[in-house]
């Protein structure tokens, strides 16, 4: 290739081919300026360290399933629906990237523990996608929540054995979908929002339980 024709993007496709082929502990820059056959000082001119580089990887695998979830995120339907829509699309994207390439997810899985910029910045893009969620939810009296954003954040650590990497021996275990489906039931009846009147009315009998107490 034309060092002059080099672009990060395809500094950064060449990288992931490259971490499929020998995996994470085994790739190196050099190997990358080999596969786009320029020298390992024309990628260092995109890219100021290995780090930096491994850590744009990263970024770029992690951000291909942004556009479907917040495709999800943004729809119009109940909070109740798009939440679990939304939950269920995460899954499938892990799913899908663990089966149908799995050398390269376990590369990822490995270069998550070091790229900690990315990581934080991936969590920090799905938790404002669920918090929107909520959001929406609580402001159509489907959802009740103090704090959209802690509840988000706990749906997804609620929900991180079906879609985080540390958790990968268990997605293929034959109860894994039910054992989702009770999560997300129980998730749900968290969120749901009491009937109007119903605080009221519980504030009632607590008052005059204490009344008897008195007696």
């Amino acid at each position: 290739m034309n060092e002059t024709a080099l672009t990060r993007e395809k500094i950064l496709e060449a990288a992931e081919n490259v971490l499929r082929r020998y995996g994470l502990s085994k790739a190196t820059v050099v190997d990358v300026a080999r596969m786009l056959g320029v020298s390992h000082g024309s990628v260092y001119r995109h890219f100021a360290s290995k780090a930096e580089l491994r850590e744009a990887v990263l970024r770029v695998w992690l951000s291909r399933g942004h556009d479907s979830l917040e495709m999800i995120a943004g729809e119009r339907t109940e909070a109740s629906e798009r939440l679990t829509c939304w939950l269920e699309e995460l899954i499938a994207i892990k799913r899908r990237r663990l089966f149908d390439d799995t050398e390269l997810f376990a590369a990822y899985g490995e270069l998550g523990k070091e790229a900690g910029e990315a990581i934080r910045e991936h969590l920090a893009h799905m938790t404002d996608q669920l918090r929107r969620i909520v959001v929406d939810g609580v402001a159509q009296g489907e959802f009740t929540s103090e704090d959209p954003e802690a509840t988000a954040r706990a749906v997804l650590n609620a929900t991180s054995r079906f879609h985080h990497p540390a958790h990968v021996a268990e997605w293929s275990k034959p109860h894994i979908d039910r054992d989702f489906r009770e999560v997300l039931s129980l998730i749900l009846k968290g969120l749901k929002a009491e009937p109007q009147g119903a605080e009221a009315e519980r504030e009632k009998l607590a008052s005059l339980t204490r009344q008897s107490f008195c007696l």
